[in-house]
């Protein structure tokens, strides 16, 4: 009668032994956690020849001036900033690395690196900058029913990424600043990891990821229903947000009682408003208007430009429709000039309007127009911008609350833009008639385009949309940024 008992205690003497040895093993591997009592420092080893050369870029400038007499200089602020996306598309994520690392703190920028894709040079260069590279999930969905069938294992595939990349790539840092969306799996991640290594969650609202999901999936879809439900559950509990908009700060607050502090985007140093010569320099180095019969300064065409990531919730039909009855109205209206329209971006519809470009070309639908796209470098793109004569914005908004970065962009060199404007927080960004405007419609942008550029009015309405835009671009990121996430992080600031 003692065989089972003794069998019984054999196995689960092997049972404990077994389940211990797991259990310490899990908590040996653990990920190290932040101590305020071993802040991190920064000695002038730190920083190469180069560095010191390039002194404000490269964060040397503001170590002497705050280093100690022993030449040390302590971090006020360690911040491991975090989007589930490419970084170089990512200018918002950027521009608060740059910002945190210039007033003192020290940034692991952690997401995709796309080799095609410029990073902000300034990010590159700052020594207190450490870009943290993680694989992207090597599959892509066609179809539907393939991107149901792939969710799960692209979710599992970022789990992993993610907390490898913040919890054994980079040190404990004090705080972590996530972008969202992509929610999933990006707020379990960092909950998780935020947990285990004593690190303050800070969430930068962007937009809601369970409105993108509805986009492909429909808004009564059960993924859709998940996706909300996860979404504010993983948030509620995050140390502090920010949002891009005043009316998303209003949705977070009704729909999961988050309070946000508004952070406007707001253009960056390196967009800047060009002057004639500059802007005529640059466009002659284009290679679109190569044996293009007309003169870059006597003004008988307009440049506009469009920044689009070529999906669903930008549709360029709009724009490509208004181009078509533009040329049909210019036919009869010779005073209206030529348009040469640059569309700037990657991403999945591309090739297919490209093609529809094409159709309406050989049919005869786009005579005397312009219409190209283009891959350009940071510096580049901002001296388009400089360069154009309107911006055109196609972003829709899943969620009715976030706006467009590429309209602050344009903004930013005193570019004059017309947007759709069917959403709640466009009025946030655009003023109606003083530096852009508002359509919802191809009718419409067409009838905005020849409004502008028509000689009418010798270009008055398209000169006060400029002013507009001229004085807008007198706001900069820093003076949005340092009031809000500079005070929130307890940034010191340059004296």
């Amino acid at each position: 009668m003692a065989f089972p008992w003794l069998l019984l205690w054999e196995v689960s003497l092997t049972v404990t032994v077994i389940a211990s040895t797991l259990v310490t093993i899990i908590i040996l591997t653990l990920p190290s956690t932040f101590s305020h009592f071993k802040p991190y420092e920064v000695t002038e080893a730190n920083f190469t020849d180069d560095d010191k050369n390039n002194a404000e870029r490269s964060g040397f400038a503001y170590y002497q001036k705050h280093k100690d007499e022993s030449g040390n200089l302590t971090i006020d602020a360690s911040v491991q900033v975090v989007v589930l996306g490419d970084i170089g598309r990512s200018p918002r994520m950027q521009y608060h690395a740059l910002s945190i690392a210039t007033n003192g703190g020290k940034v692991d920028l952690i997401g995709y690196v796309d080799p095609n894709v410029d990073i902000n040079p300034e990010v590159k260069a700052h020594r207190m900058i450490t870009i943290v590279p993680i694989p992207s999930f090597p599959y892509q969905a066609t179809s539907r029913l393939l991107f149901i069938l792939l969710a799960p294992l692209k979710v599992a595939f970022q789990f992993q990424a993610l907390y490898h990349a913040l919890g054994y790539r980079t040190k404990a840092c004090k705080w972590m600043l996530v972008q969202n969306p992509p929610s999933i799996p990006t707020l379990m991640a960092a909950q998780l990891i935020c947990f285990l290594r004593n690190t303050k969650l800070v969430i930068d609202w962007h937009n809601f990821g369970y409105s993108i999901l509805a986009l492909r999936l429909g808004p009564d879809h059960f993924l859709v229903r998940i996706s909300r439900w996860y979404e504010g559950y993983f948030a509620k509990s995050a140390t502090a947000h920010f949002a891009v908009s005043n009316a998303m700060c209003r949705v977070l607050k009704e729909k999961w009682n988050i309070d946000a502090l508004p952070l406007h985007d707001r253009p960056a140093s390196h967009l800047q408003p060009l002057i004639e010569s500059d802007r005529i320099a640059f466009l002659k180095t284009r290679p679109e208007l190569e044996g293009q019969p007309f003169d870059l300064a006597d003004r008988s065409w307009r440049l506009i430009v469009s920044s689009t990531s070529w999906t669903p919730d930008e549709d360029f039909s709009i724009l490509l429709d208004a181009l078509v009855r533009y040329a049909t109205i210019r036919k009869r209206e010779k005073d209206l000039p030529r348009i040469w329209a640059v569309i700037t971006g990657k991403g999945p519809l591309q090739a297919y309007y490209k093609s529809k470009v094409q159709q309406y070309i050989q049919e005869g639908n786009l005579n005397d127009t312009i219409i190209s796209t283009a891959w350009l470098s940071t510096a580049d793109y901002a001296r388009l911008l400089g360069s154009a004569d309107l911006g055109i914005s196609l972003h829709t908004s899943s969620s009715g609350v976030d706006l467009p970065m590429k309209v602050v962009d344009m903004f930013g060199t005193g570019l004059p833009v017309a947007g759709w404007g069917r959403f709640e927080a466009w009025p946030e960004l655009v003023k109606e008639g003083e530096n852009g405007r508002g359509f919802g419609s191809a009718d419409e942008l067409c009838d905005i385009l020849q409004q502008l550029f028509g000689e009418k009015d010798n270009g008055r309405q398209l000169g006060r949309l400029r002013d507009g835009a001229l004085r807008e671009s007198e706001r900069r990121w820093e003076d949005e940024w340092g009031p809000v996430a500079g005070e929130l992080f307890r940034l010191r600031k340059d004296k």
